[in-house]
């Protein structure tokens, strides 16, 4: 049985140096540059299909593309646009996506909707026609369950306390702001100017209508950012107490995200000067009591994140970290990716290949994946590492009927040059990461991830830090 390790996390610079490589971020295992294009939507088809023999809990992810203006850090898939005609179209063909896999699984009396969660681009780009009109599209094929997490995403540029309102009465609980920096130069760098005072308001809006849950979006190493400057916005930002707190590393990429070309290399703090922040953010967020959940996120010691990992619960998604472990992830809306038992598929990425999919009554798949049962034990294995930053051999053995010693022979080869560097420690039963090890996670897990030893292939990934 694995023992709640501490929520704690150790900034040692001399360690990320040597280990800042590229590496997955795991919100899947295999992840998503694993999928082939030779999966068919007849096998996604199959995979629904099989629901009806074992309906598991749903996850639903929901994809609003639109955005008013583009913020040039910005590597989502979205379209940049001031026609609504665009997104009322878009919220048609949403139903139709809806309803067609709806009718290949299980009847809606037993689609228990755990968790739904809008995404984007800015899916309070939507009118509150449009948003009250997806809710209950949703709300007529799933069962919703009393405790159901029901998030979106929000700009608080493009929301006001009537919006947010609106929000509380279709059944939201919560809300993830996007803040990334408070600091001037920083948002005219990044073309989102986005006031102190108006983001503020959408956070006490938020409460006064029954959010449980406020998370804030911060990103370290955006252009003209200082230590000086991120202290200041970090400190308005607990100011305020969000119950979760993520923070991003700013990947520069323009080579593969468009919009960043508007940003000059030169304006982008220095690997030295990014580390600062990082540990003056850690630093901060440690003194102001949030706990380290791992990866980009922190949170207050009652959030039921928190509490999911001290129970040894929590679980990863391709959300990102999630209390719910065992449902299925149903995507809609073009690019989403979902996990359909041991399946994951993932949609097309542009609106007309998606609405001529629809149009056709077929579901616009993209690519896909089916594990086999080594990518499942791997998976089970990965998931320990990055959600309870301990992995405890016994476990995996009686659950896949297997000699850990024997199975991952290699993997435990490689394991004590972490050891001897301190990023984890090695007994008999398992290997635990340490304290000073945990913001490289993702470099333990990455010894155990067959695809990516095979290919050897980390240059599309982004940093570990």
């Amino acid at each position: 049985m694995s023992t709640p390790v501490s929520p704690q996390v150790s900034f040692d610079e001399t360690l990320i140096r040597k280990y800042d490589q590229s590496g997955p971020r795991y919100t899947s295992y295999p992840t998503a540059d694993r999928f082939y294009n030779h999966f068919t939507e007849a096998d996604y088809r199959r995979a629904l299909a099989a629901r009806r023999e074992k309906p598991e809990p749903l996850s639903v992810y929901v994809h609003i593309p639109f955005c008013n203006t583009i913020c040039y850090y910005c590597a989502c898939n979205k379209i940049i646009t001031k026609d609504h005609g665009r997104s009322a179209k878009y919220i048609r063909y949403l139903a139709r996506e809806m309803d067609l896999a709806c009718s290949l699984i299980e009847p809606r009396e037993k689609r228990f909707l755990q968790q739904l969660h809008w995404g984007g681009g800015t899916p309070t780009f939507l009118s509150d026609e449009e948003m009250t009109s997806l809710m209950k599209h949703l709300k007529n094929n799933f069962s919703f369950t009393d405790d159901a997490e029901v998030s979106i995403e929000v700009d608080p540029r493009k929301v006001n306390d009537t919006t947010v309102a609106l929000l509380g009465k279709l059944g939201f609980n919560r809300i993830s702001v996007g803040v990334q920096d408070f600091n001037e130069d920083v948002q005219k760098a990044i073309n989102r100017i986005q006031s102190e005072a108006e983001t503020l308001a959408v956070i006490r809006a938020a409460r006064a209508n029954g959010f449980v849950s406020v998370n804030t979006d911060l990103i370290y190493g955006l252009p003209k950012q200082t230590l000086d400057g991120f202290s200041e916005t970090l400190d308005h930002v607990i100011s305020v107490s969000p119950d979760r707190i993520a923070l991003y590393n700013y990947a520069h990429v323009p080579h593969m995200a468009k919009p960043q070309r508007r940003i000059a290399l030169e304006d982008v703090p220095q690997p030295e000067e990014k580390l600062q922040i990082l540990s003056l953010a850690i630093q901060k967020l440690s003194d102001a009591g949030y706990v380290y959940i791992g990866m980009d996120h922190f949170a207050k010691p009652d959030d039921e994140l928190a509490k999911a990992q001290r129970e040894g619960t929590l679980h990863r998604n391709f959300q990102g970290y999630t209390t719910r472990a065992d449902c299925d992830l149903l995507a809609f809306g073009i690019s989403g990716i979902g996990k359909v038992g041991p399946t994951y598929v993932q949609s097309v990425k542009t609106l007309d290949e998606y609405y001529g999919a629809l149009d056709a009554q077929t579901l616009p798949v993209l690519r896909g994946y089916i594990l086999d049962r080594d990518d499942i034990v791997r998976r089970a294995v990965i998931q320990q590492l990055m959600c309870q930053f301990e992995l405890v051999f016994t476990s995996i053995e009686k659950q896949w009927d297997i000699v850990f010693d024997d199975y991952f022979a290699i993997e435990k080869a490689q394991l004590p040059p972490l050891a001897e560097d301190g990023l984890i420690t090695i007994a008999p039963d398992r290997i635990r990461v340490t304290d000073r090890g945990r913001l490289l996670v993702r470099t333990v897990a990455m010894l155990f991830d067959r695809h990516l030893r095979e290919a050897s292939s980390q240059g599309k990934y982004s940093k570990v830090i």
